[in-house]
């Protein structure tokens, strides 16, 4: 009995994101009082690269990011036609500043970026900058129809606090006048309207608690221990690329970088249903992982890399004809790595249950868009198909269980330009 209060709380939390809203915000607030750590005086003092997050999160023992528990993602877009305004940049600029002194930037306060997207560049009659790899989004797969995400812009906010994202939102949209005691002058939306909302969570405990939706099967397959649905870990520190590497070096964008997003639901029931504990292993990893036992319950074993080799990645086709089957890791790290062996993708991915449907939220950082599409080419494992066990979706990684439904390009200014940016700024 003396463990039911903590279950509600956990309960009403794990609906507050999700929800959103001043309701939401309310009820979140009956059930934590904890002080939030403040921010600064002067934002102008904090870092220029807006996506350097992972000195300001939390990491595990392996030296791993733990990204923060709970996520959103506002699409923003501007009113009317043409560039904005200088009074939208002003009110876009306050409501920033805003946030830059009411949270610390960290896990127990609020990390966020702001992104750009093709369509809003296009208000304007000059061009981006060449080197500036970002296109207009579109299908990366034979087999997919996603919607295109063409709002001018993505503010997603991270934070260990149901009640700072909900709180940071309120704010942003007008239906408070103060955040964590700093008054805010104007409300971002008086500048740029939300046109869509979307929410994510991540870590152990979290898909475990969220899994009565449609996508999972019932019985609760998904391990308490696993930080997303399909139960596994993710995001090793060895198979990431570094904050450094994703950073666009040169030119009057210098510091920032690109940020591809899509959103794909799940459909886990053939995952928990038919496919065993190896059979996963093989499919998410590679067979080599599940033949010689290389993951142990969720893949905390695996340290800080996912365990895949050189030997791993090349022998794909062989594996395919010797295995009928191929794994996801092994199939995407093959266009993943430069020539020097540097990984070229930071991936940020979190799950959603917005609508009551298993869903991942997939942001990856990389200097280009095209470093992302080469990627997700190599994950299709279209060139696999005429070994006979490998079909375009069956036994061919996880394509069985994930479905593309949206999908966006955006660009991460540095921190200087993240006021509604001119494609050419001086």
């Amino acid at each position: 009995m003396e463990a039911r209060p903590e279950y509600d709380r956990r309960q009403l939390l794990k609906a507050a994101v999700a929800t959103g809203g001043v309701a939401a915000l309310s009820a979140c607030l009956d059930v934590t009082d904890e002080p939030v750590p403040t921010g600064v005086d002067d934002p102008e003092t904090l870092p220029e690269r807006q996506h350097a997050w992972n000195d300001r999160v939390r990491s595990d023992e392996h030296g791993n990011v733990a990204l923060p528990r709970h996520q959103s993602l506002l699409y923003l877009t501007l009113d009317g036609d043409g560039p904005p305004t200088d009074a939208d940049r002003e009110v876009v600029r306050n409501a920033l500043r805003t946030l830059d002194r009411a949270y610390e930037r960290s896990n127990e306060g609020l990390v966020y970026s702001i992104a750009y997207s093709p369509s809003y560049f296009e208000r304007f009659d000059a061009s981006l900058p060449d080197g500036i790899d970002l296109p207009s989004p579109r299908r990366l797969s034979p087999f997919e129809e996603p919607e295109f995400d063409t709002q001018d812009a993505l503010l997603h906010l991270a934070s260990d606090r149901a009640d700072v994202i909900l709180a940071a939102e309120a704010a942003l949209r007008g239906d408070r006048d103060e955040v964590n005691g700093v008054t805010l002058d104007a409300p971002l939306t008086d500048a740029m309207p939300v046109a869509d909302r979307r929410s994510g969570f991540v870590g152990p405990g979290m898909p475990a608690d969220r899994q009565d939706v449609a996508g999972i099967p019932d019985g609760d397959p998904v391990p308490e221990a696993a930080p997303l649905f399909m139960g596994f870990e993710a995001g090793f520190r060895g198979n990431q690329a570094t904050e450094d590497y994703v950073t666009i070096e040169s030119g009057r964008f210098a510091g920032g970088t690109t940020k591809h997003v899509s959103r794909l639901r799940q459909r886990l029931e053939d995952w928990y249903g038919e496919q065993d504990f190896e059979q996963r292993v093989a499919e998410l990893f590679s067979p080599a992982h599940a033949e010689a036992g290389l993951v142990e319950g969720v893949g905390e074993n695996l340290g800080s890399d996912s365990g895949l080799t050189p030997e791993m990645i090349e022998k794909v086709r062989e594996h395919a004809s010797e295995f009928g089957r191929v794994g996801h890791a092994q199939k995407a790290a093959r266009a993943n790595r430069d020539e020097d062996g540097n990984v070229r993708l930071l991936r940020r991915h979190v799950e959603s249950t917005d609508g009551d449907v298993a869903a991942l939220h997939f942001p990856s950082l990389q200097r280009g868009i095209s470093a992302f599409e080469d990627v997700r080419k190599a994950m299709n494992g279209t060139d696999l198909t005429d070994e006979p066990a490998i079909r375009q979706r069956v036994n061919n990684g996880i394509l069985e269980y994930i479905f593309t439904t949206h999908r966006g390009n955006f660009l991460v200014p540095p921190r200087r330009l993240r006021v509604l940016p001119r494609p050419r700024p001086a």
